[in-house]
């Protein structure tokens, strides 16, 4: 499985997230303590987005391969500055293309979106699901793997009016009941408002002093860590944080 994180709060160096924190993003590409299946390290890929103003776009960066070893990532986040970040690192499911466009975060406009998890017996299993996205969204995925398609769920709720929370969490319940065993642990930013989803897989909720984060595991030692708990989806901004269960499809 794949390792993520989402942080809103007083603009900080990316490093401090993804490079700098004792259980870092790095760190958990290469010695992650929560797997729960699917792979030991995450080498296949992994980007970072972030939002230069606020209210503005996002800004992307993605590659395949390992973080640990891309040098002009790490020199562009000592310098760049946000208040509002999502980075993921990828171990691919097999089967599944190793390419910088597989590889979170997704975007469209205001939005990051990750996936860390598995459509189980992809793709059959979706086949139905899928239909339900207009052709030209089909046509235009990143890539073909299931994240890409998870996102494109998504992206139809959030412009049908969706709120973000509740986006995850109709995609959830939907591929969850057309693909039983499938692991759904989602994350989805504007720059404003942090959502995910726990579904088979961990994620942990730290919020206090005017900041939220979202990650698969802690970051540090802070007590103010809290797992979220299975099946539910949160939704945080820098004041509040919500959790709700997600209601089985």
């Amino acid at each position: 499985m794949c390792r993520h994180l989402g942080y809103l709060g007083p603009a900080v160096p990316v490093a401090a997230l993804v490079h700098d924190a004792p259980h870092s993003l790095v760190r958990q590409s290469y010695s992650p303590r929560d797997m729960r299946g699917g792979g030991t390290v995450n080498v296949d890929g992994y980007g970072v987005g972030w939002y230069p103003a606020p209210g503005g776009p996002a800004v992307r960066y993605r590659r395949a391969g390992t973080i640990w070893s891309d040098e002009n990532l790490l020199a562009l986040s000592r310098v760049t500055v946000s208040g509002a970040v999502l980075a993921a690192v990828r171990s691919a499911t097999v089967g599944m293309p190793v390419a910088d466009t597989a590889c979170a975060p997704f975007t469209d406009g205001q939005w990051l979106f990750s996936h860390n998890g598995r459509v189980a017996d992809w793709p059959e299993s979706v086949v139905d699901v899928a239909k339900t996205l207009p052709v030209a969204s089909l046509l235009t995925l990143d890539a073909p793997t299931d994240a890409a398609l998870l996102w494109a769920l998504v992206r139809s709720r959030l412009a049908a009016g969706a709120a973000p929370g509740a986006a995850l969490a109709s995609v959830v319940s939907e591929v969850a009941a057309a693909a039983p065993g499938s692991r759904l642990n989602l994350l989805l930013t504007n720059g404003t408002v942090l959502a995910g989803t726990t579904w088979t897989h961990s994620l942990w909720v730290r919020s206090g002093d005017g900041a939220v984060a979202l990650a698969s595991e802690p970051l540090d030692d802070d007590p103010r860590w809290r797992e979220v708990p299975d099946g539910h989806v949160v939704t945080a901004d820098v004041s509040t944080v919500d959790v709700q269960p997600i209601g089985r499809g």
